[in-house]
């Protein structure tokens, strides 16, 4: 029998696995162009205090201070956060940690919460270290929805491939503290939270070869006891290895909602 895993303690993909320096470079190709979108549209960052929450490698922080902002970025796990590019670095732990001083002007976190279980709690921290008409910015995938094959070379490949995501969104990220509709949800806390909201939601196609299609490849050798204890087995791995370098297979990427709250001025 597979241990029980604690989802307060562990994080579902660690910046100690090899595997995480190709997520980091997936993940920034398939959503900086919609980042720094909505980042822009925050307005003039020169100057500004910003808090790049959950920074993996690197690539929104180091865009802030393109812009002018005064960075700050942190992870739990900060090896792959480059020195010397022009924004400051802490370790920090979102969940038991205080958020790092304020009050900030932009808060940015992606892909991060909604694989913390303290989620709303945490949120509610950030949404209260802005300064008046400051902004947060929370981008988060929406995994529920089924079918995310669009096209594969034969059927047995496309079963694979939704076999995958059954497993990813429905057993393995779930045991690890993973909340699938919780992107959906933003937009409404934000409100509660006092803030004034507005959310753009995007998704494309990934063909095989692709950052995106690669990414599937990546979660499952990062992931792949959970896997396995799931019941997909060598073969399916293996299979799926090759199918997501197929041009042949596209799949659906996820919804992805990119939330910004502002607090009011007065």
């Amino acid at each position: 029998m597979t241990a029980a895993i604690d989802p307060v303690s562990r994080y579902s993909f660690d910046n100690d696995d090899p595997e995480s320096v190709g997520r980091h470079s997936h993940l920034s190709d398939i959503l900086d162009g919609l980042t720094f979108r909505r980042l822009a549209a925050v307005g003039d960052l020169a100057g500004k205090r910003c808090l790049e929450v959950g920074a993996g490698g690197g690539s929104v922080a180091r865009w802030m201070a393109e812009q002018g902002g005064d960075v700050l970025a942190t992870d739990l796990n900060v090896r792959h956060l480059p020195v010397g590019a022009g924004f400051r670095v802490l370790r920090h732990d979102l969940v038991t940690e205080p958020v790092p001083d304020g009050p900030w002007d932009l808060i940015h976190a992606r892909l991060v919460l909604l694989h913390i279980p303290q989620r709303e709690a945490v949120l509610a921290r950030l949404a209260a270290s802005l300064a008046p008409g400051g902004a947060i910015v929370i981008e988060d995938w929406a995994t529920e929805f089924g079918r995310l094959c669009l096209s594969a070379p034969d059927a047995e490949t496309a079963g694979i491939i939704e076999h995958y995501r059954d497993l990813l969104v429905n057993t393995v990220l779930p045991a690890r503290g993973n909340d699938p509709t919780w992107a959906a949800s933003v937009h409404e806390r934000m409100v509660g939270l006092g803030l004034e909201a507005q959310t753009v939601i995007e998704a494309e196609s990934w063909p095989g070869g692709s950052p995106g299609a690669l990414l599937i490849a990546v979660n499952v050798a990062q992931l792949r006891d959970d896997f396995v204890a799931a019941g997909f087995t060598e073969e399916h791995i293996q299979r799926l290895y090759a199918a997501v370098r197929d041009p042949r297979l596209v799949v659906r990427g996820h919804f992805t909602y990119s939330t910004l709250g502002r607090r009011p001025h007065a």
